[in-house]
């Protein structure tokens, strides 16, 4: 632990510097030069930018063939209507072709050979961390592009041109294969939380970036490293209900603020 009572007194050092002088990009640009231990949260505003729709209705419109996101994103719809869901997450998958990742995207895959330790958490389905260069990305809400046995739960990757879906069936046991993501009713995959959380409590700066902070129990993540004394930052364009609890938010795109780190 030697290591992070020097980070954080480079962080009281910095900030009584700079109390005066330079704006927030400044300062965590500075702690970024002796921090070792980094975990990043991200979340649909990041990949907004790169054109990522939200799939989401608002004010319980329908949004596709008159049900609602809730509805033909569930595990009752898997069991009660396969083909259905696949249809849904085969058009999905044919909006994200045209996707590709943003600066932020990338900023963050480069920060893999600039520190110690980088452990990237995605609310994000996209795929669009891995596409940029990302490794060992834990994506708690799963992945679009991959599939998985119904039966056995092996997983099978698919590019992103393979639109529609394919395999149908798996090739292990013959069973049908249902999107490999984590829909409404269903639990986080086995570990993915725990991982995050485990990074959270050991690292130096936390990033939170593109999220609201109200998806559960990944919004979880930050006040984790909070309580365990790392240095939170924000990168929102807008004010969000964890705002309050971190040492600098930066207000604007994360393309634009996490290139300038």
């Amino acid at each position: 632990m030697k290591g992070k009572y020097s980070f954080h007194n480079k962080v009281f050092k910095t900030l009584q510097v700079m109390s005066q002088k330079g704006n927030d990009v400044e300062k965590v640009s500075d702690l970024l030069k002796s921090a070792k231990r980094i975990a990043v949260l991200t979340g649909a505003g990041i990949s907004a930018e790169s054109g990522v729709p939200t799939f989401r209705g608002g004010g319980g419109t329908a949004v596709w063939k008159g049900m609602r996101f809730d509805k033909i994103s569930s595990a009752e719809m898997v069991r009660s209507d396969l083909p259905a869901v696949w249809e849904w997450f085969d058009y999905r998958r044919g909006v994200l072709r045209a996707c590709e990742p943003n600066p932020a995207h990338f900023a963050i895959a480069e920060w893999q050979e600039r520190f110690e330790s980088l452990t990237l958490v995605t609310q994000n389905i996209d795929g669009l961390h891995r596409a940029a260069g990302s490794r060992d990305v834990i994506e708690v809400h799963g992945n679009i592009h991959r599939s998985r046995c119904v039966n056995c739960s092996k997983l099978f990757q698919m590019s992103r041109d393979d639109v529609p879906h394919d395999p149908d069936m798996c090739k292990v046991c013959k069973s049908p294969v249902r999107p490999d993501v984590v829909l409404f009713g269903e639990m986080l995959p086995e570990g993915a939380y725990e991982k995050g959380a485990e990074a959270a409590a050991l690292c130096d700066i936390f990033f939170t970036i593109g999220t609201s902070a109200l998806v559960y129990p990944a919004a979880a993540l930050p006040e984790v490293a909070k309580r365990a004394g790392a240095f939170l930052v924000e990168i929102n364009p807008e004010e969000t209900p964890l705002s309050h609890l971190c040492d600098v938010s930066l207000k604007g795109p994360a393309g634009e603020i996490v290139s300038k780190l």
